[in-house]
């Protein structure tokens, strides 16, 4: 049975590397990191080693044994892309990925550096979607990168969205908007997610509005469950449509 997922955008997490390290501002206040640590030292549980990079061959085959089509994040507790990562382990992930063609695999990454330089090496069949995080307009630059791989659906996950961004959304297939939950979260500006909305609304690309995070729409922190995800009365919940 596949592991489910309560991120609204998956429905299903697959996690053969866990771990990683802060390299841009939307790492600040890592979810994975901040649910890993809570058992470092644990014996026996899955998180022992805390959030440091660890490989899990082990977990490499379970999509193969998940019957039902599902929408798999990639690495929710990872990036597949981080430099720790063997190449030899990216591409036994890739194979499986190829082999459960079932099945929809998101991976997002913060490194597509590394992605580029990987991918004349490695499989991109329609069932695998490559993403880059885009927290700010200081990392635009990820999405340039994005398009020169030859991924046949690109998105782009700005989460958590910490300023305004001017987009440019050419060969980009999809869009998720979300604001920072948890503690010390800083909160998104409605005229941020508004402008990103319409930017996609203006490209005819797939937007997808996630959360406000911990703050609501008038900027009091009530936790992301009364904030809830409904932007200009309703919700946005498009998706490519590859999927």
């Amino acid at each position: 049975m596949a592991l489910k997922s309560a991120i609204e955008w998956t429905n299903a997490t697959w996690n053969p590397v866990t771990g990683c390290e802060k390299v841009s501002p939307g790492c600040a206040h890592c979810y994975a990191e901040t649910f890993a640590e809570r058992f470092r030292g644990v014996e026996g549980h899955h998180f022992q080693q805390g959030f440091d990079l660890k490989l899990w061959p082990d977990r490499l085959t379970l999509p193969l044994t998940w019957r039902e089509p599902q929408r798999i994040f990639v690495n929710s507790m990872s990036d597949l892309f981080h430099a720790d990562v063997p190449g030899d382990f990216v591409h036994e992930v890739f194979d499986v990925m190829v082999a459960a063609s079932r099945h929809t695999f998101l991976v997002l990454t913060k490194r597509p550096e590394r992605a580029l330089a990987m991918s004349d090496d490695l499989p991109w069949p329609a069932n695998v979607w490559l993403g880059v995080s885009v927290e700010n307009q200081r990392f635009t630059s990820r999405i340039d990168i994005l398009r020169r791989i030859a991924a046949r659906t690109r998105f782009l996950s700005c989460e958590p969205l910490l300023g305004p961004l001017n987009l440019d959304l050419t060969n980009i297939d999809w869009v998720i908007v979300g604001g920072e939950s948890g503690h010390g979260a800083r909160r998104m500006q409605p005229a941020w997610a508004r402008s990103v909305k319409r930017q996609c609304v203006s490209a005819n690309v797939p937007f997808f509005f996630k959360q406000w995070g911990a703050f609501d729409e008038g900027g009091r922190r009530v936790g992301k469950k009364v904030a809830g995800r409904i932007l200009d009365g309703r919700t946005w919940d498009d998706f490519p449509e590859s999927s």
